[in-house]
Formats: structure tokens, C-alpha cells, sequence
């Protein structure tokens, strides 16, 4: 049995890939039998949720124009303080480089322990969209860098990812360790709340979930729906999630005149209305060129939902065209001639459904099997003394 730390910049009641995927850590490695502390920062006081595993927050901050998301420094927060000084750990793993990958990297300088540090997304993309100056993203990707160097081990969530994070300057070893999913049904009580709810009828359903950011490429999907719409093809476009650009893909609905045909519905908490929302849908629409190994994609197919996605993303890993999914150049009228395509054939489409069900989605507790063999390996290299300096250095 180990105990584990793993710290996320994201938590619940936030629900962006990194907090699942770092909830799904938590509660299979419970399963497995071992101990789990996250550390996070404080989103709601209100929000315990009767994990099976510790939840040790420290208080934070919202950032200027994120408002879901939250920022602070563990160490000043003297509750925090308190809490983790009473959790014993034999290992840190980090899913980011920054607020919570920090004081990872510091109980694993003063404890002594192994450090695991996963690359979940493109940072370069992030730092340049809010400082808009390249040179100043160039400098936050060597700070990123210059993290992982001093973790003991680095994970990257598929084979694109570890590349982008190579082509950032990293030069040691990357393993793979891909994300699983959590495998459930949707019933027909909950495809016909769908329905009713957005008034669809019987009209195919092309489904984004994600951020609404503009980076995850969602200008392409609105363009391709209005293309869709020119063509005569019957349709309904729902786009679910929350983020800074939502009141501005509202407005862009609007100018291409999608009112009739697109919703931004929001942000959805509610699991069993989610799942209902992937098995209704007919496609999934996902071109994001940001996204590393997506939850959203191993989702929809869980529920037997194919999605579309840019041929030579790093998202589009896991998809063979034709076969578990569909591939489009990063053109809006690509990505409207493959969906007219496969609404136009929803035999071909099911069964490429069915295809992404048995091949794309692994559960978590397979993964984490594999992740308990590493943190195991290391543990034991850290009894022998072998673990990285992991001495602070300014870049």
C-alpha cells in the first residue's frame, strides 16, 4: 500500500480534463488499496463530495478573466499548513508545473520523495494567448521545462504529447501513461431528457463539450454548421462548458445566423444528463489542435458516440479514419463535407461508433495498475537513495 499526493491547479467543482483525470486518479488508486491526498486549491467551501480519499485545499485566488479557475500559495495558507504536515507520503505527483506543482516539487525537496510530474496540455499556446507577446510565452515554456527536469519521472498522456514537450526543450525520458475512462450507460430516460429539453426531436445532434475558448477551435465548428445549414442539411449543434470566450460564441451564433440551429448551453454538473447528451448525439465535433489526449473524445465513445477531429492533432491520437472515428483538414468546409458525409450515412456512423466503444475508451483502473507499478519503482529507488536534487533554481 502507498500513499500518494497528487496536486492539481483544478479541482471539483471545476470540471476541466486535468481535475477528472486527476479524480479519476484518486479514486481507482483508492480502489486499488492505497492512500490518496489531493491537494488542490480551494474552489468552494461548501464542496466535500464524500470522497474516498483525502481533499487537502489551500486558499486561492480567481485569476483576472478566469474567473473558473484559481491561483494561491500553499505555504501561506496556515490551515493548509497544518493539515499537510499531519499527512504522511510516500510519493508527490504533479499535474502541473505551477501553484500546486510547486509545493509538489517542494514537500519533495524537504520530505525527500519521489516526484512524478505529468505534461497534460500546451502551455506555449496559453502563455501566448494571454500575454500575446512570443517572447514571454518562449520564457514561460522554459519555465515549464525547467520544472520537469526536476521531477524524478515524467508522464505525458499519449505519444503527440510527449513530442510537444520534447519540441519544448525537454530531453529526458518521457513514459506514456494514457488517460482512461470511466466506463457507465446512458438511459433511455436520459437520451429522451435530452430531447425534451433542447427540443431535437428526431434531428441529428452534433455535440461539442470543452471549454468555450476560442482555442479549442470551436470559430471552426460554428463556420462548418453554417455551411451545413447553406447545404439544406437538418441538424442541431450544442455546444456544453463554461470559459471566458462563452458570451463571445454566443454572439458569433447570432451573426451567422445559427440561432435556430445552435445552442451554447452551458455548463453541465449534472453526469447522467452529460452522458445522455453523448448518447443522443449523432457526432461528436472536436477539431481542437490544443487538446493533448482529450477526456471529452474517450467519453462519447464510451457511449458509443464517434467523433470528428483534425487529421495530425495531437488529440486525434487515437482515432483511425473510417474505422473508430473521422478525420478533417483544419478547413470549416473539411470538417462540414466529413459531417454532412456521416449524417447523411448513420448505418456507416453507428458502426463507427461501435468501433470507438471497443477500441478508444481503457478503464482508469488499468492505467492506474500500470501508474502503481511506477510510483512502486520509484519509491523503491528513493529508499536507495537515488532519487533527482530537487534544489530550487531560478531560471
Amino acid at each position: 500500500m502507498l500513499r500518494i499526493g497528487q496536486f492539481t491547479d483544478t479541482f471539483l467543482p471545476i470540471v476541466d480534463g486535468v481535475g477528472r483525470v486527476v479524480q479519476a486518479y484518486a479514486e481507482s488508486l483508492c480502489r486499488l488499496g492505497h492512500e490518496v491526498a489531493v491537494i488542490a486549491p480551494m474552489y468552494d467551501t461548501g464542496f466535500r463530495g464524500g470522497f474516498p480519499f483525502e481533499l487537502v485545499e489551500f486558499n486561492a485566488k480567481a485569476l483576472p478573466g478566469l474567473k473558473q479557475y484559481r491561483i494561491g500559495e500553499a505555504m501561506l495558507d496556515p490551515h493548509y499548513r497544518k493539515r499537510i504536515r499531519m499527512i504522511d507520503l510516500d510519493l508527490v505527483h504533479a499535474h502541473s508545473p505551477f501553484t500546486a506543482g510547486s509545493e509538489a516539487l517542494r514537500l519533495a525537496a524537504v520530505r525527500k520523495l519521489p516526484l512524478v510530474g505529468t505534461f497534460h496540455s500546451k502551455y506555449y499556446d496559453d502563455f501566448l494567448k494571454a500575454t500575446r507577446s512570443e517572447s514571454i510565452a518562449r520564457m514561460g515554456v522554459r519555465v515549464v521545462v525547467n520544472y520537469y527536469n526536476r521531477c524524478d519521472e515524467v508522464w505525458a498522456v499519449g505519444k503527440n504529447t510527449a513530442d510537444v514537450l520534447r519540441e519544448y526543450g525537454y530531453e529526458g525520458d518521457v513514459q506514456v501513461m494514457p488517460n482512461g475512462a470511466t466506463f457507465r450507460t446512458a438511459s433511455d430516460a436520459d437520451v429522451a431528457e435530452v430531447s425534451r429539453r433542447w427540443n431535437l426531436g428526431e434531428r441529428p445532434l452534433i455535440l461539442f463539450v470543452g471549454q468555450m475558448d476560442w482555442k479549442k477551435n470551436i470559430l471552426t465548428v460554428l463556420e462548418a454548421c453554417a455551411a451545413l445549414k447553406a447545404a439544406g442539411v437538418d441538424f442541431r449543434l450544442l455546444l456544453a462548458g463554461q470559459g471566458m470566450d462563452l458570451g463571445a460564441i454566443r454572439r458569433k451564433i447570432g451573426d451567422l445566423n445559427l440561432q435556430d440551429r445552435a445552442e451554447a448551453i452551458g455548463h453541465i454538473t449534472d453526469n447522467t444528463l452529460l452522458d445522455g447528451l453523448y448518447a443522443r448525439a449523432s457526432v461528436f465535433a472536436f477539431p481542437s489542435l490544443y487538446d493533448a489526449a482529450p477526456m471529452v473524445v474517450r467519453e462519447a465513445a464510451v457511449m458509443g458516440t464517434p467523433s470528428v477531429m483534425v487529421r495530425g492533432s495531437t488529440a486525434a491520437e487515437v482515432i483511425r479514419d473510417g474505422v473508430n472515428g473521422l478525420l478533417c483538414e483544419n478547413d470549416p468546409k473539411d470538417l462540414a463535407r466529413v459531417l454532412q458525409e456521416a449524417l447523411e450515412n448513420p448505418e456507416r456512423l453507428a458502426k463507427i461508433g461501435r468501433c470507438a466503444r471497443e477500441t478508444i475508451p481503457v478503464p482508469w483502473d488499468k492505467v492506474l495498475e500500470k501508474a502503481a507499478e511506477r510510483y512502486e519503482r520509484l519509491v523503491a529507488l528513493g529508499r536507495e537513495g537515488k532519487l533527482k536534487d530537487k534544489k530550487i533554481r531560478i531560471v
